[in-house]
C-alpha cells in the first residue's frame, strides 16, 4: 500500500495535499495484528452478550490468521488440505465499523509535515484496514459542506468507497459535529464500533447525541490538532482567519503576553474536551498533523486491548 500510481488506495501527494504520509503493507499489517482482536473484541464480546446462540451457525471456513482462536480451528478442512482454517460463525459476519470523519474547513489546517484532513484520511486508512479484515464491514459517514453516508460494506470495496467518498467531498464547509453525531444516532443501528475523526473545533453543543451514541455503541474519538492550534509561535505580525466563518484577526505575535493567554486558552479549551469525552464514557487519543501519527494510534489501542 505504498504510494504509486496505480494504486487505489495510495494518498495523494501535491504540496497542498501531501496524504498521511507512508502506509506501507508491512506497517498496516502489524497495525492489523496489535488492533485487530481489539476491533473485533469490542464488538463481538457485546453482540454475543445479547445475541445468545447466534455464534454457532457456521458462515464460513478461512485460512488461519494470526490472532485467531485456535478452538475454532476446523480439523477435517485442516486435514484436507494441510494448511489450518477456522470456522467463521454466524456473530462474525455482521460485525460493523462506522467512521465518522470531520471534512470541514478547519480540517485543512496543518502547519506540521500534513494538514489535519491528511491525517484523517490515513486514519480512515489504518482503521478501515483493520476493520474489514475476516469478513466485517466499514461505513462511513463524513461532514463539511455537506453530509453523507456511505453504507455498511465488506472488504476492500468499503475501504475504497471510504477514500473516494473523503476525496470527492466539496472542500471547506462549517459542518457541525453535533449534526453528524444526531445523524450518526439515527443511522447506526446494530450495535457497532463508532470511530470519530475531528479536530473538535468550533462551539461544544455535541455533547447531547454523542451520549446518546455512546449508550448504544462503543465510541472511540480520535483528536487531529495542530501544533500551533496550541502556542503560537514569534513570527511578528500575523493574520489569523477563522477557517469556517471568515473572520480575520491581526495579532502581534511578538507580544509575550499575548502567546501566553493564547496558550492558556487553548490548555482551558483541551482539558474541556478531555472531560467532555470521558464524561460520556468515549476512549480518547490525540494526533498531531507533526511527526509520526500512526505509531501513537497503534500504542493506544495495544493499551487499551491490554486493559480489557
Amino acid at each position: 500500500m505504498t504510494s504509486t500510481a496505480t494504486d487505489p488506495l495510495a494518498p495523494i501527494r501535491t504540496p497542498e495535499q501531501p496524504g498521511p504520509g507512508p502506509l506501507s503493507a508491512s506497517s498496516l499489517r502489524a497495525l492489523e495484528l496489535s488492533v485487530g482482536r481489539r476491533v473485533d473484541g469490542l464488538l463481538a464480546g457485546d453482540y454475543r452478550s445479547a445475541f445468545a446462540g447466534l455464534g454457532s451457525e457456521l458462515w464460513q471456513v478461512r485460512l488461519y490468521e494470526p490472532g485467531d482462536d485456535v478452538r475454532r480451528i476446523e480439523w477435517n478442512v485442516t486435514a484436507r488440505t494441510g494448511e489450518p482454517h477456522v470456522r467463521v460463525e454466524l456473530a462474525e459476519r455482521v460485525l460493523v465499523t462506522w467512521l465518522v470523519l470531520d471534512a470541514s474547513a478547519s480540517m485543512a489546517f496543518g502547519t506540521g509535515e500534513r494538514r489535519k484532513a491528511d491525517v484523517a484520511e490515513g486514519v480512515a486508512i489504518a482503521i478501515g484496514y483493520a476493520a474489514t479484515r475476516r469478513g466485517n464491514r466499514l461505513g462511513t459517514i463524513a461532514f463539511g459542506r455537506e453530509s453523507t453516508v456511505e453504507p455498511p460494506r465488506q472488504g476492500r470495496r468499503a475501504l475504497l468507497d471510504t477514500l473516494q467518498l473523503l476525496r470527492g467531498l466539496p472542500s471547506g464547509g462549517s459542518g457541525s459535529l453535533r449534526d453528524a453525531l444526531e445523524l450518526a444516532d439515527r443511522v447506526v443501528r446494530q450495535r457497532a464500533l463508532v470511530v470519530l475523526v475531528s479536530d473538535f473545533r468550533g462551539p461544544p453543543d455535541w455533547r447531547a447525541p454523542l451520549l446518546r451514541l455512546a449508550g448504544r455503541h462503543t465510541v472511540l474519538a480520535v483528536e487531529v490538532r495542530d501544533p500551533r492550534e496550541q502556542e503560537l509561535a514569534d513570527v511578528a505580525e500575523l493574520r489569523l482567519v477563522d477557517p469556517e466563518t471568515g473572520r480575520q484577526l491581526r495579532v502581534d505575535t511578538s507580544d509575550r503576553s499575548l502567546r501566553e493567554r493564547f496558550a492558556a486558552a487553548a490548555t482551558t479549551e483541551r482539558k474541556a474536551l478531555v472531560a467532555a469525552l470521558a464524561s460520556a464514557g468515549v476512549r480518547h487519543v490525540a494526533l498531531s498533523t507533526e511527526g509520526d501519527w500512526l505509531r501513537p494510534l497503534a500504542a493506544f489501542l495495544r493499551r487499551r486491548e491490554r486493559a480489557a
